[in-house]
């Protein structure tokens, strides 16, 4: 089991080791195949501004996490590391509690259930009750990875401040992962 200590460091240098990684939510989740990283110098960070009501998770803390909800529909499931940044968990292999992720996504493909942050909030029940717990007991756990996956380093999808940052991180030849590298992302 990894602990909040694996997340007290750079944002940048986390979300490259979490690649691989297992994350379960309430007996739900798999192994972490996309995932970006946000600093708190960084524009399309929620950080940037300053601490505010909804960033609060975000200043606190490394080892919780800091749920918020996009465009009024999804709720995007973030870690939260050390200096007010965090990784965005984009995607996952649904490998634990399928029968529960396949419930909360009818009629979508198996391949669709976890792939992209707004799809994957859905499949895990991700929602504002979970902001600011621990990763490392009670609903939360992560394990780390069994190999060392072969990544591959982006720019981040899906916001318009700093994309050029390479700070989108995915398995490999992964299928799960939400878009084609640089292409346009998965709600």
């Amino acid at each position: 089991m990894l602990d909040a200590a694996f997340l007290a460091r750079d944002a940048v240098a986390v979300a490259h080791d979490l690649i691989g990684c297992t994350l379960e939510l309430d007996g739900c989740g798999g192994r972490l195949v996309e995932v970006e990283a946000y600093t708190r110098d960084d524009p399309a960070s929620h950080a940037w501004p300053g601490p505010t009501a909804r960033n609060a998770a975000m200043f606190g803390p490394a080892g919780h996490v800091y749920v918020y909800r996009s465009y009024g529909i999804h709720w995007m499931l973030n870690l939260v590391c050390a200096d007010a940044s965090a990784v965005l968990v984009r995607a996952l292999v649904p490998e634990i509690g399928r029968d529960r992720i396949a419930a909360r996504r009818p009629g979508v493909p198996e391949r669709d259930w976890c792939r992209g942050p707004g799809r994957l909030g859905t499949a895990l029940a991700v929602g504002p009750q979970q902001n600011g717990l621990p990763i490392d007991g009670g609903l939360f756990t992560l394990r780390d990875r069994t190999g060392v996956p072969d990544v591959t380093t982006t720019r981040r999808i899906g916001i318009s401040k700093a994309v050029e940052r390479p700070w989108r991180f995915v398995e490999t030849g992964s299928r799960w992962v939400s878009a084609p590298l640089g292409g346009p992302s998965a709600a």
